[in-house]
């Protein structure tokens, strides 16, 4: 795979493997029964129904295998791009979300103010992983993810509410995360309001990055850069039925070198 493309854009795709499409076929029936848990979906399903969260339900174990339902380890051509041209070889993988669109999305959620579902709806409530919104909507450094994987385990037409990427975004991001950090120690970068930082970067990516939505199908995988801006285009597509995508976002850095996460390419 050509990790120049990767670097430059923010995000790669991976073409169907059949190692990938195993995994898709088994972990397929795995996420319907997440869904399907009711203590699930009242915790995760939003949007008026239309979007099931689904923050670390899946049952995955380290190898991203889930052993009594036979869903096997994680393997193929984005896993050995990760080792490869990350340099994240022999991950301990996070437990994934299984993120479920429906025809519909986005609807207003309740409890959402009209500027936050104008956010979603318009700029597909577009965000980088990391910075964590606090009380009152301001914005600090919280969980760090090395990556984001995305598997697609259902067949859905491009308009399904895909994933979306400001492509080179992450480098917006990094100078001006980098300016806003610059003579603190890492150690209290997580008690900086970086608020208005963030808000300007975003900013100039909308301005500046082309938007580029990711459709894949089961088989296939797509790899997206840590500090990517990215969120959930609106459903379009005239089909019906669900869009349901496996996320890992597993957190390989130190957690006292936050430096790690900022700087690594």
């Amino acid at each position: 795979m050509d990790s120049a493309t990767f670097f430059r854009s923010g995000w790669i795709r991976f073409p169907y493997h059949a190692l990938t499409a195993e995994w898709a076929a088994h972990a397929r029936p795995v996420a319907e029964d997440c869904l399907a848990d009711e203590d699930h979906r009242a915790r995760w399903l939003r949007c008026g129904e239309t979007w099931f969260v689904g923050a670390q339900v899946f049952p995955n174990d380290g190898s991203g295998a889930v052993v009594r339902a036979g869903v096997p380890p994680l393997d193929g051509p984005a896993l050995r791009f990760i080792a490869s041209e990350l340099g994240l070889a022999n991950l301990e993988w996070d437990r994934a979300q299984v993120s479920v669109c429906f025809p519909g999305y986005p609807r207003p959620a309740a409890g959402e103010s009209d500027a936050s579902f104008r956010y979603r709806r318009d700029r597909d409530a577009a965000h980088v992983d990391g910075m964590q919104r606090t009380e009152g909507g301001r914005r600090r450094l919280g969980e760090l993810h090395g990556f984001i994987l995305g598997l697609p385990l259902t067949e859905t037409p491009p308009g399904a509410a895909p994933l979306v990427v400001w492509e080179g975004s992450h480098e917006i991001i990094r100078r001006v995360l980098r300016k806003r950090y610059r003579g603190i120690p890492p150690e209290r970068w997580a008690d900086e309001d970086v608020t208005e930082a963030y808000r300007s970067a975003r900013q100039e990516c909308f301005e500046t990055c082309r938007r580029q939505a990711l459709h894949a199908r089961p088989g296939e995988a797509y790899l997206v850069h840590r500090l990517a801006l990215h969120g959930v285009a609106p459903w379009t597509a005239e089909a019906q039925g669900e869009r349901m995508i496996a996320y890992f976002r597993p957190n390989p850095f130190p957690a006292s070198s936050p430096e790690w996460w900022l700087e690594r390419p």
